[in-house]
């Protein structure tokens, strides 16, 4: 009952009373929703087969209201098997991504904070290739990245309370520890790895795909990411609270320990759930939280719904064109770090001035 009665009962009124700019949330999601959902439509119909918008449009209506038109089963059964369930799983790890580095950048008051920068995803990498090297099938390989990348993130945060301290800066440093640790193991099993049979599914799965995404397996990991989602919006006062820094929340009467672990411990369920759906994938929880910032204002009640839906389109258009640019799929982190990378430097360099 404390837990809930701290979620729900943040300091309203003086967040409310804050000046954030930016435009009005509300308006500005219903206009970036509408675009998702044909955008989403659109890309049903698009890859080596390709299918009209229309008829993509019409197969979806005939699955949920049970009539059957003018299609065959295999066309079909190329958007409603094959392309709806990766599109769905684009859509839920690139809001999931988003909102987690938002989540992350608010409450550690650090622009340059993403959803891995605790180990989770060097964690997690090294429990899908001891899975990978021990010929274990893909529902285990998401298992031992989920309990890869939740080890990782208990190791991180273990470190501060051994050294006795507290402070964001010691996690944040904690961090950098044991992702680079964390990078040589995962390097000595790629050394280890047999190269013909076991190297490439791991270097490719470190890397980032979509590709053989099945529904049953989605639907398990849906709970991991969502309920700790909303547990973010519910908490998303306080991460506001938090971003003015320690002292100054706790003269507000913010418990700083309690809200930084639960912000944490939901950012990290909702980051190695989407690793645990495609791989490692950068650089959407770095820059996609500083684009929505830039639309809503620094307010995360405002932010946090902007940066689901613009990770969400963007993570779509970029396995849609990783997976249509070439006669073979294009590993999606090459294309996010080829489009993220200078996204980055052009936000920086328009906030040049207020970084200096």
């Amino acid at each position: 009952m404390r837990l809930l009665n701290f979620i729900r009962n943040p300091v309203r009124n003086f967040v409310r009373s804050k000046k954030t700019g930016g435009l009005p949330a509300l308006p500005v999601n219903m206009v970036i929703m509408a675009l998702l959902l044909v955008f989403t439509i659109f890309c049903l119909g698009i890859g080596k087969y390709p299918v009209t918008f229309g008829k993509s449009l019409s197969i979806l209506f005939g699955k949920i209201f049970g009539y059957s038109g003018e299609w065959n089963l295999l066309t079909e059964n190329i958007v409603l098997k094959l392309r709806l369930p990766r599109i769905l799983a684009t859509l839920l790890v690139g809001g999931a991504l988003a909102a987690s580095g938002a989540a992350y950048q608010g409450v550690f008051k650090n622009p340059l904070v993403s959803p891995d920068f605790l180990g989770v995803s060097a964690g997690a990498c090294i429990g899908a290739a001891s899975a990978i090297l021990l010929g274990l099938s893909s529902v285990f390989i998401q298992i031992f990245a989920f309990l890869g990348g939740l080890l990782a993130v208990s190791i991180t945060v273990s470190i501060p309370r051994l050294l006795r301290s507290s402070s964001n800066i010691m996690l944040v440093l904690s961090g950098i520890i044991v992702g680079g640790l964390m990078g040589s193991i995962l390097g000595y099993l790629k050394y280890i790895a047999d190269p013909e049979t076991q190297l490439a599914p791991i270097i490719y799965w470190s890397m980032g795909s979509f590709s053989y995404i099945k529904l049953s397996e989605l639907l398990p990991i849906l709970p991991i990411i969502v309920i700790p989602a909303i547990i973010l919006f519910r908490m998303s006062w306080w991460i506001d609270i938090l971003s003015l820094g320690e002292s100054e929340a706790k003269s507000l009467g913010a418990n700083v320990r309690l809200t930084r672990n639960i912000v944490v411990v939901c950012a990290t369920l909702m980051t190695a759930g989407s690793v645990c759906i495609a791989g490692t994938i950068g650089w959407i929880g770095l820059v996609i939280p500083h684009f929505a910032r830039m639309i809503t204002g620094p307010s995360n009640t405002k932010l946090l719904p902007t940066a689901i839906l613009v990770g969400a389109f963007f993570l779509l258009a970029v396995d849609t064109i990783t997976r249509t640019i070439g006669p073979a799929e294009m590993p999606i982190s090459i294309l996010t770090g080829i489009i993220g990378a200078p996204c980055f430097a052009l936000l920086l360099y328009r906030q040049r001035m207020r970084l200096q």
